[in-house]
């Protein structure tokens, strides 16, 4: 079984770091400000004896710390990485969920990515089932907070993943002027309960479809492909606020055709990753069936 591994994450705030797990950690969402509150959870107990530990947060995919004034992240991160490391991969108990009672409130941390007309609005709850991605306010029809978010004059795309909105802005404004608006409406909008997707857009079922349901009408290489996409390339492109998803491989020109998606989709840097990450793994993991990874509009 592979084990518990953590990503350090910086946040919008210098006193609030993440640990971002590459494994499911709870199916709830806590928030803890002491050791007292911390009693239905062994794992915030033990963070609190740590003397700059403020506050603690813990959801499906990661743990979040804010500290006191009296350290930097920087001299301890590392140490603290490795601690929740190794009491996650040598079972430690994270909450006691059939006690744990208080709920987290909504939570949205916004994070820069690659791409610097994109920003990623990380929230500490379930947003939608699936990634979905909207070009535009007719395509978001479906999606009454991607509607919402495209009223905003300067919003040009949204694409909501399973915890984060990334938006996609013009060139007519800079993210420091509207960042703190976005975010307190996006944390307003599902703080409310309001419906995230009402119904997801076909071409996204479909395409879900195609990389699980009916992955065994694939050819044995497309298999390959798609579960290196899915085990190496999407969760560090998710963490970078895009998607990439598998759509065709021809046997005859070895050419991999992909859809690139978010805060990936128009990056600047996107061509560089595909070429030099992501095209020079598959040749790699894949001898002799690659020649080229082409990103194809969807």
């Amino acid at each position: 079984m592979n084990p518990i591994t953590l990503h350090i994450e910086k946040t919008t705030s210098e006193t609030i770091i993440k640990f971002s797990s590459n494994k499911v950690l709870t199916s709830g969402s806590y928030d803890y400000s002491n050791i007292d509150e911390a009693k239905n959870s062994p794992l915030a107990q033990q963070l609190f004896h740590l003397p700059f530990v403020k506050r603690v947060f813990i959801s499906a995919n990661f743990i979040a710390i804010e500290r006191f004034s009296i350290v930097d992240w920087a001299d301890v991160q590392v140490e603290v990485k490795e601690q929740l490391e190794n009491y996650l991969n040598n079972a430690g108990v994270i909450v006691i969920e059939e006690t744990a009672t208080k709920k987290i409130p909504v939570e949205v941390y916004a994070e820069v990515t690659p791409n610097p007309n994109v920003l990623k609005f990380v929230a500490n709850k379930k947003l939608v089932q699936m990634d979905v991605e909207y070009k535009n306010n007719e395509e978001a029809k479906n999606s009454p907070l991607a509607t919402e978010l495209f009223n905003f004059p300067f919003t040009k795309e949204v694409f909501i993943s399973e915890n984060y909105v990334s938006i996609t802005k013009t060139d007519a404004i800079e993210w420091g002027e509207i960042t703190v608006e976005i975010r307190s409406y996006i944390r307003e909008f599902v703080a409310n309960g309001n419906t995230v997707v009402k119904t997801y857009p076909e071409k996204v079922v479909e395409k879900s479809n195609e990389d699980y349901s009916n992955s065994e009408n694939l050819d044995d290489v497309s298999k390959q492909i798609i579960g290196i996409l899915d085990e190496y390339i999407r969760p560090a492109v998710a963490a970078d606020g895009g998607n990439i998803l598998f759509q065709s491989y021809d046997i005859d020109t070895k050419i991999v055709n992909v859809v690139l998606q978010g805060a990936c989709s128009g990056c600047p840097s996107s061509t560089i990753t595909l070429k030099n990450g992501i095209e020079n793994m598959l040749k790699q993991l894949i001898p002799g069936k690659i020649e080229e990874v082409v990103a194809v509009n969807y």
